[in-house]
């Protein structure tokens, strides 16, 4: 396990969602001093008894919070660990925001979170963004690390739909993804990736780095829908959407919720997301966890498989 050094202070974001929950636990383990910025939105990470986590200092976040309250909040900081913003279009000038009030509060490390594929024409829509987070961390002075990841395997869960009708049993996992492949991975790889990287006593190691955490395999939706049908011993088959058939389906979503859908699943199809990388290995020191491995490992994250109805 990564031991941390006692001097050295890190800020979480997200601290009350799946990713920064886990890393901030994997801190705590290893004796690391943290704080952890919470939205509101999850419950702050803490020991089954309800105590906090040791070492660890919660700081309730708002989400529009500005860049002087973000500084404030990084303040005696060593590195701070960013997750992007869900919601476009102001996600990038959050992004941003948060890097300008690391510079400003003297941090010296960034590692963020984003997508593989990242670029300025990245078919998806979040790697865009990703990639214009990353220029502009890049344009600072700041060290920085890249975790690029293509999807979580629980994000994959969630496009089955229960349209059973009568006594007839049908689950459906619908994505306008074609025959493309997809790499995902599970939370605790890249909260694991993340700790190595957070916790390194080589301050220069992962400088300048962009790390590709991906599961250690590449599946077509179909194969998707198999092992999901396995693990929930109810039959699931995929069935390609059109565009236009997504976003009727997401009629309730936000425009930018659906657009990030669709063009990261139009990005699985391009085959922008098949690539298996062997960052989690290196950096975790294990293989990454499978689908089916985490499909076993983890029944709660997607038990709204097995109920009649599963959206």
């Amino acid at each position: 396990m990564t031991s941390a050094s006692s001097d050295r202070l890190v800020v979480l974001t997200g601290a009350d969602g799946r990713l920064g929950s886990r890393l901030a636990f994997r801190v705590a383990a290893a004796g690391g001093r943290q704080r952890l910025l919470v939205s509101g939105e999850g419950t702050a990470p803490h020991l089954p008894d309800g105590a906090p986590l040791p070492e660890a200092e919660v700081v309730a976040v708002p989400p529009d919070v500005d860049s002087r309250a973000l500084t404030s909040a990084f303040a005696g900081a060593y590195a701070v660990f960013l997750v992007p913003g869900k919601e476009r279009p102001w996600r990038v000038g959050k992004h941003r925001a948060a890097i300008d009030a690391a510079v400003l509060a003297g941090v010296r490390h960034v590692v963020y979170v984003s997508s593989v594929g990242a670029g300025p024409d990245a078919i998806s829509s979040a790697a865009r963004d990703d990639w214009l987070t990353e220029e502009y961390l890049r344009g600072t002075d700041l060290r920085w690390t890249m975790l690029r990841i293509a999807m979580f395997h629980r994000t994959l869960t969630l496009a089955v739909y229960d349209e059973s009708y009568g006594s007839a049993r049908d689950s459906v996992l619908r994505a306008p993804a074609g025959d493309g492949r997809v790499a995902s991975v599970s939370h605790d790889d890249v909260a694991d990736v993340a700790t190595a990287v957070l916790l390194d006593e080589d301050r220069n190691r992962h400088a300048g780095r962009i790390y590709h955490v991906t599961g250690p395999e590449a599946l077509r939706l179909d194969e998707v829908a198999a092992v999901l049908s396995g693990a929930a011993r109810r039959a699931i088959r995929y069935a390609p959407q059109t565009v236009d058939q997504a976003r009727a389906l997401f009629y309730r979503s936000t425009a930018g919720e659906v657009e990030d859908w669709i063009s990261q699943c139009q990005a699985i199809e391009a085959g922008v997301l098949a690539t298996v990388s062997p960052d989690v290995r290196h950096l975790a020191g294990r293989e990454a966890r499978s689908l089916e491995a985490w499909l076993d490992d983890y029944p709660t994250e997607w038990g709204h498989l097995r109920l009649p109805s599963v959206r």
